[in-house]
């Protein structure tokens, strides 16, 4: 088992970078170094096992943790484990893609509804591929080539009215090439002009599509409502 809890330790320090712990004052509780690190330790763990900790029991973890560290009598060999965890982890996946499919169709369905019903709303215009969007401020400039790059401003929704990304908040226009990004916005930015600003409803074909961008909290053919300003064209 020395090998699996050395693998196990090794995981532990590179996902120490993804988890952001709040700027607080340690707790005087954790008195010496040993207790600081053993907390860290819990820590990272608990936040690794958050996604799976309907499907496991923290007693028996708890319990696999002491009998491995005593270093004497365990429930499993190590070659049992390693079993254990490939059926553990297509058992995960499997759980995964249907959670993917089944948010996928309830996501359609609703982004389906609300497009039918808002391509009818004042000022809403519709293009062939099913793009929506409105003006907001019309601009006097050139209107970027597929080929260009382009500063905006934007910030994004999800049809709840959840935020997951502004470039508004950040005080910082994204650059990018119109080629690069979702084709949803690849379409729209070229039938604006520099200075125009656009609401654009993104179906999620044209955004993100049946994987969804689960990083950034977009679920599987999420509808994406965008508010952009094009500043400029860049050569």
């Amino acid at each position: 088992m020395k090998s699996l809890l050395a693998k196990s330790a090794i995981a532990l320090a590179l996902g120490s970078a993804l988890i952001a712990m709040p700027a607080l004052a340690i707790d005087p509780s954790l008195k010496t170094e040993k207790d600081k690190n053993s907390y860290m330790i819990g820590l990272m763990w608990g936040k690794q096992l958050q996604g799976i900790k309907d499907d496991v029991d923290m007693a028996v973890v708890q319990k696999g943790l002491n009998d491995s560290f005593a270093g004497g009598k365990v429930l499993m060999t190590e070659e049992e484990a390693q079993k254990v965890s490939n059926d553990f982890r297509t058992a995960m996946q499997a759980k995964q893609e249907a959670e993917r499919t089944k948010s996928a169709g309830t996501n359609k369905s609703k982004g389906d509804e609300f497009l039918a019903k808002n391509k009818t709303a004042e000022g809403v215009k519709v293009t062939e591929s099913g793009l929506q969007y409105s003006v907001i401020k019309e601009g006097a400039g050139a209107k970027p080539k597929v080929t260009d790059q382009v500063k905006v401003h934007y910030v994004g929704t999800l049809l709840n009215g959840t935020q997951f990304d502004s470039s508004v908040d950040r005080g910082q226009p994204a650059t990018f090439p119109l080629n690069g990004v979702i084709p949803g916005w690849t379409e729209a930015l070229q039938l604006m002009t520099v200075g125009s600003k656009y609401k654009l409803f993104i179906p999620g074909n044209l955004a993100y599509g049946e994987q969804g961008q689960p990083q950034g909290g977009i679920g599987p053919n999420e509808v994406l409502v965008f508010e952009v300003e094009l500043l400029e064209i860049l050569n």
